[in-house]
């Protein structure tokens, strides 16, 4: 039966009746209105933004989201991966919309995403965008030092260092951390802040750029009804100060649906409405369709265009329903300029920007300096910055760097004491030959599964910061690279000197240094080999396996398990490129070159010269320098590869992919 309009929810005043009833009016104001009217918000100075959307359209294809492995498991044929029409989605048909600055758009319904409606690459610089799924990079962020080295969110420095800290104390007061400013926001092993401050944390990330428009996607998510209207009343005083703001939810409560400028209602990719919020419950009800009382219009009207997908004709009708209510916006929406329905001609939506400006006489407004793109600092104020980042990161984990250090050196105990206890005869020919390969050989398959968990750890904040423009992937790289090495330095220096003096081998210092270089390269050759598998690969696991697949290669054909000269065509190509072949060959060749063993058999003693040893095993076939370069030159390559991977691979986290 059809509704009269006395069912129908009211104007925002007498919602506020509606769902406050019985309670005082002072608690009343105390609820809806302290928070916001006691608040004070900081301007965006730079010119203000008009975000026009013509006629967009989005397909997505399904096939191409399946990972290749997956598609070879299924014995499908690379060309028979994208060919498929029926995996073409639509997700957004024939959208239109005009916001300006000042206003807040809420896209709500079955589908429709900020992102996609924006086109994320094209507006760096004056866009911050905010996403749920990003919020694992904050774990170690102080927030008292936002503006400091010594958070893995440092990236937020790289713009000019205008008043950074007082900027940085008005984004900690308008956010309202100043509780928490000394906290570490926290992860799955520390207990940090809430998920409310974590998500005001990861959007004042964004504010330190002071953008002119914000894009959030799906804010609220996880957080309880209480934290999220809060978080939504800070957006909303963000829009006040001459911002645009684009946010993406599901199904808002009521007071959360008030705070909304603007609704942008999808369904299936279609634009079911488009307007004020405080027009949405008269547009459906002039359709037909009113709203009863005390229910909540995002909740209602949401379900009112979703597709239920329960039975084939609950699925038709609903479809039909939904492409009738879009086609009925379409027409009656036609006309305008800015694409937005309103109640009469003269109520345009510049009389909402009029009302919230004439708000700034009754709160303090802060005013901080627009940065733009072009005034982004140079690729070498990013390196310092993201070196330094990489730095302190390192030294705040202190827990994991202690971990690694023992590791090492437990191992380096392990091996030298079992070979300990040689002072006067010294070792066999056949143990020597196995120490040396066993120390070229253990430490960096360690350090390869290492790296490779730290750099996926990292993943999804690398990705998000290189997509927003915060900084290049030049920088990032050599950042990377150095800021490891002192890591690097202690990790070899634990692990190589127990065992060279334990298991008394040469000690002449010529002898020890040359060891150790040698080390050094070969354990740094895993690590660039893992920075690439790392960055190639979209998942831990798939990374940890390929790792695995080229060590274990470059293990067997390193010239211990089986001669070189023994070795077929495949995996003799392949001891050409293999770190562990040239580290052994030329440890080898600094121990046994200048020793002559000797060796008893009967009442025979012979007298075997070390170049003798290193002849049999096919290791003398080119000078000691050659396998200093050969091991500078593996580093190299595999270096360079992981800047390709940076720069052409995604670097999305495991579940986006």
């Amino acid at each position: 039966m059809k509704k009269t309009t006395e069912d129908v929810s009211l104007d925002n005043a007498s919602w506020n009746q509606v769902t406050c009833k019985g309670l005082p009016t002072k608690t009343q104001d105390t609820i809806f209105s302290s928070e916001e009217d006691n608040s004070l918000y900081f301007t965006y100075s730079g010119k203000s933004n008009v975000l026009e959307v013509k006629e967009l359209n989005y397909q997505v294809n399904t096939a191409s989201q399946i990972p290749w492995y997956e598609n070879l498991a299924q014995l499908k044929m690379p060309w028979a991966w994208k060919s498929d029409p029926s995996s073409h989605m639509s997700i957004i048909q024939n959208l239109n919309l005009k916001v300006r600055s000042g206003q807040m758009l809420a896209v709500i319904g079955s589908t429709g995403k900020s992102n996609q409606i924006l086109g994320y690459d094209q507006f760096s610089g004056i866009v911050g965008y905010y996403y749920n799924c990003g919020l694992e990079a904050l774990d170690l962020l102080d927030m008292n030092q936002l503006h400091g080295s010594d958070s893995k969110q440092a990236s937020c420095t790289l713009y000019p260092e205008i008043q950074q800290t007082n900027e940085v104390e008005d984004v900690i007061a308008e956010l309202r951390l100043r509780q928490c400013a000394n906290t570490r926001v926290g992860n799955e092993y520390l207990r940090g802040v809430s998920g409310g401050e974590r998500r005001r944390v990861s959007i004042g990330v964004q504010l330190l750029w002071n953008p002119g428009i914000l894009i959030l996607d799906e804010p609220t998510s996880g957080l309880d009804s209480f934290t999220a209207h809060n978080l939504v009343i800070t957006l909303s005083r963000l829009a006040r100060g001459n911002r645009l703001v684009l946010l993406s939810l599901h199904q808002p409560r009521s007071d959360i649906f008030q705070l909304f400028d603007l609704v942008l209602l999808m369904s299936s990719g279609l634009t079911a409405y488009c307007g004020t919020a405080r027009d949405m419950v008269q547009y459906f009800t002039e359709l037909g369709y009113p709203c009863p009382r005390y229910s909540n219009p995002a909740d209602f009207y949401v379900d009112l265009t979703s597709i239920d997908k329960q039975t084939t004709e609950k699925e038709t009708e609903s479809r039909k329903r939904a492409n009738t209510l879009a086609n009925l916006f379409l027409e009656k929406i036609r006309h305008f300029d800015d694409f937005l329905w309103k109640v009469t001609e003269e109520d345009n939506v510049a009389t909402t920007v009029s009302k919230q400006s004439s708000r700034l006489n009754s709160e303090e407004v802060i005013n901080m300096s627009h940065h733009s793109s072009d005034q982004l600092p140079g690729a070498l104020k990013q390196f310092t910055v993201l070196l330094s980042r990489q730095v302190s990161n390192d030294f705040r984990d202190l827990s994991t760097l202690l971990i690694h250090g023992f590791e090492a050196l437990l191992m380096s105990l392990l091996i030298g004491f079992l070979y300990y206890g040689h002072d006067k005869d010294g070792l066999s020919i056949r143990d020597t030959t196995a120490l040396l390969y066993m120390i070229g050989a253990l430490i960096p398959f360690t350090i390869i599964l290492d790296v490779i968990a730290k750099c996926h750890s990292e993943r999804a904040m690398l990705y998000h910061d290189l997509e927003g423009g915060m900084y290049s992937v030049s920088p990032y790289f050599f950042a990377k690279i150095l800021g490891e090495l002192p890591e690097h330095c202690a990790f070899v220096i634990i692990y190589g000197v127990p065992i060279y003096w334990l298991a008394n081998l040469i000690p002449e210092p010529e002898h020890f240094l040359l060891n150790f270089l040698s080390v050094w390269l070969a354990v740094y050759s895993a690590r660039a080999m893992a920075l690439w598998v790392a960055a190639l690969l979209p998942t831990l696991q798939l990374s940890a396996f390929f790792g695995n697949v080229l060590f274990t290669s470059f293990y067997l054909s390193g010239g211990f398990v089986i001669s070189l000269e023994s070795l077929w065509t495949v995996p003799f190509w392949v001891s050409k490129i293999s770190f562990l072949r040239w580290n052994f060959q030329g440890m080898m060749q600094i121990q046994f070159t200048d020793l002559t063993y000797e060796m008893t058999v009967g009442n025979t003693t012979f007298q075997i010269p070390g170049k003798l040893i290193t002849q049999s095993l096919d290791l003398d076939s080119h000078p000691l320098y050659v396998s200093y370069l050969v091991l500078t030159g593996i580093i190299c390559s595999f270096l360079l590869l992981y800047y390709l991977s940076l720069r052409f691979v995604k670097q999305k986290s495991a579940q986006d992919w």
